[in-house]
């Protein structure tokens, strides 16, 4: 029995429940805010706040509607975390012509070396193409 009146299981819960929360309802204006003085990843040089006022509101509308759209992955996240892992930028996607049915984001251990990461991807991936 734990010495607490709640489970890790519990905990996790709860973390995922808030994580969730918090992504649930951005506030636009919030958006904007974090956009200045924020460099345009495929511009360095410029700023998102460089831009003219119109282009400016476009794009933190078109950024909000992607925090508004994006998938409740708040469990996933905490027991990433709690697991020690981290994300990486290997991602496996499947398709059925130009749809995409399925897509797979990893996340290792931080000691993994790069090529263990690619040749677990690329198996996983020869595995899903060989049994499709």
């Amino acid at each position: 029995m734990s010495e607490y009146p709640y489970t890790t299981a519990d905990l996790h819960a709860e973390a995922a429940r808030q994580h969730a929360t918090l992504a649930e309802d951005p506030d636009f204006v919030g958006v904007g805010e974090r956009m200045q003085w924020t460099p345009i990843p495929s511009r360095p040089d410029d700023h998102w706040d460089d831009l003219n006022e119109a282009d400016f509101e476009t794009a933190q509308r078109a950024i909000d509607d992607l925090l508004t759209k994006a998938a409740d992955l708040s469990d996933w996240a905490i027991t990433l975390g709690a697991d020690g892992l981290q994300p990486d930028e290997h991602v496996l996607s499947v398709g059925a012509g130009e749809q995409t049915i399925a897509r797979i984001h990893f996340a290792f251990e931080p000691d993994m070396d790069d090529d263990m990461r690619a040749a677990l991807v690329e198996g996983l991936g020869q595995a899903i193409a060989d049994a499709l």
